[in-house]
């Protein structure tokens, strides 16, 4: 058998103990300013921009390296038009009765409707699609493994890139999401809706809930053994 190949590690960069510190404060405070939002600017925003996002959430570690994703940038007002029907369609039952009174109490504090429209008004949608087979390469038809924890990392990294670049986002999850598949021509076979990612600037009248602003915490999310 032959080794494996391995390159050495170039690029990573070793800090102080205090540096290392004021860098984890400064990201911890970026990250607490970082809100879901329902209110955007129709503001336009650079597809280089985007672009850059996207390559930032494709650095997330995958399963076996196979990077199960692909993203589907829309700015366009038609295809985001049949978005924003198709989805409020599917929400108007949501709220109507299909998700229970219990998942409805919790959504009480942020005031959810089924009116969606922002996803038509923000300059930009991402729709995430996690794939069941890949590789490496992108005609790879391997088994892709851990799937949903990948996707759901290189989803943060994205999310975290759009904020750390200076716009909004809302995190949208219609059940069944299906309908992206076909909007968006991806292989209904190979691929599945993850999440649809709003993005853009704010509007002038944007708020968010006070419910949203409680975190737990450090001892409510956290356990160390020392």
């Amino acid at each position: 058998m032959q080794p494996h190949e391995h390159q050495p590690l170039t690029d990573f960069i070793e800090y102080s103990e205090q540096e290392m510190q004021a860098r984890a404060d400064e990201f911890f405070a970026t990250s607490k300013r970082r809100h879901s939002i329902r209110k955007f600017s129709d503001r336009p925003v650079s597809i280089e921009l985007i672009k850059t996002c996207i390559k930032a959430a494709g650095t997330a570690p995958s399963g076996a390296n196979h990077q199960p994703w692909h993203f589907v940038a829309i700015n366009s007002m038609d295809v985001k038009k049949q978005i924003r029907e198709q989805a409020e369609q599917l929400e108007r039952s949501f709220y109507e009765g299909r998700a229970g009174q219990e998942w409805l109490d919790a959504l009480k504090p942020l005031g959810t409707d089924a009116q969606k429209p922002y996803l038509e008004h923000a300059p930009w949608l991402i729709a995430v699609f996690s794939q069941k087979k890949g590789g490496l390469h992108t005609e790879d038809k391997n088994t892709n493994y851990y799937v949903h924890e990948s996707v759901g990392l290189a989803t943060g990294f994205l999310i975290q890139a759009l904020h750390r670049s200076g716009l909004a986002t809302l995190t949208h999850t219609p059940k069944p999401m299906s309908f992206l598949t076909e909007i968006c021509g991806r292989d209904r076979d190979n691929e599945r809706p993850y999440m649809l990612i709003i993005a853009g600037y704010p509007a002038e009248d944007a708020t968010v809930p006070a419910h949203a602003l409680q975190k737990k915490t450090l001892d409510e999310i956290a356990t160390f053994l020392e």
